[in-house]
């Protein structure tokens, strides 16, 4: 497949997720942390995509970078509404592009598989945890100032080992699975003590790395 298609590709499966988002906002105007988090977990497969269709360095960290700079652009004028209107202080959006194209810079494409796992654990472990967790009633406790539940820790925990240990079927490499809840407990560790959304940035990048350490 040429360079043009993979990045139309790339392109219209982001425009899905921004629609899905807006669409999401103007139905259910009141919850408002539900279009966030569709843009939160629909951006995570679009590195395992790039992967998939070949999407070289050369590329992808140009588009990551302006994709960075425009998350902070809009964090500061609020042009998406649906990406940052919560009740609460986040540089969430930014740190997650951030991530990503650091990950890139240093990791792409030679080691794609830790940087799908890192991203992929951060966008569907964190982002399903921050919808079932405040909906589940479990036991609950603030770190700097952030809400963490049993149920909400659970979740992060349960989905990061399950996209592990996914990836690394995949990609055919036999990893332990003692190994993988080591790099779910990493992924948990960093999400309980990110404030301000600085999850978004250590997660990604505590669990690519992780990955690189335990499949060596």
């Amino acid at each position: 497949m040429g360079k043009i298609s993979s990045i139309v590709i790339i392109i219209f499966w982001i425009v899905i997720i921004l629609i899905s988002a807006r669409v999401c906002r103007y139905l259910f105007p009141e919850q408002k942390e539900l279009s966030r988090k569709i843009i939160h977990i629909g951006s995570g497969p679009v590195l395992p995509l790039a992967w998939m269709l070949n999407i070289s360095a050369s590329i992808a960290i140009p588009v990551a970078s302006i994709i960075t700079l425009g998350l902070l652009i809009n964090h500061r004028l609020r042009l998406l509404p649906a990406m940052e209107d919560i009740n609460r202080q986040s540089y969430g959006t930014i740190a997650y592009g951030v991530s990503i194209t650091f990950l890139l810079i240093f990791l792409w494409p030679e080691n794609a598989a830790a940087v799908s796992a890192g991203v992929l654990v951060m966008s569907f472990g964190d982002g399903l945890a921050g919808l079932l967790g405040p909906k589940l009633k479990s036991p609950d406790w603030h770190i700097f100032g952030q809400r963490k539940s049993v149920a909400g820790t659970v979740t992060m925990a349960l989905v990061a080992f399950l996209v592990l240990f996914l990836i690394s079927i995949i990609c055919g490499i036999t990893i332990h699975p003692l190994l993988l809840i080591v790099i779910a407990l990493i992924a948990v560790f960093l999400e309980q003590i990110g404030p301000w959304g600085i999850d978004n940035l250590t997660v990604p990048i505590g669990v690519a790395y992780g990955w690189l350490w335990l499949s060596s």
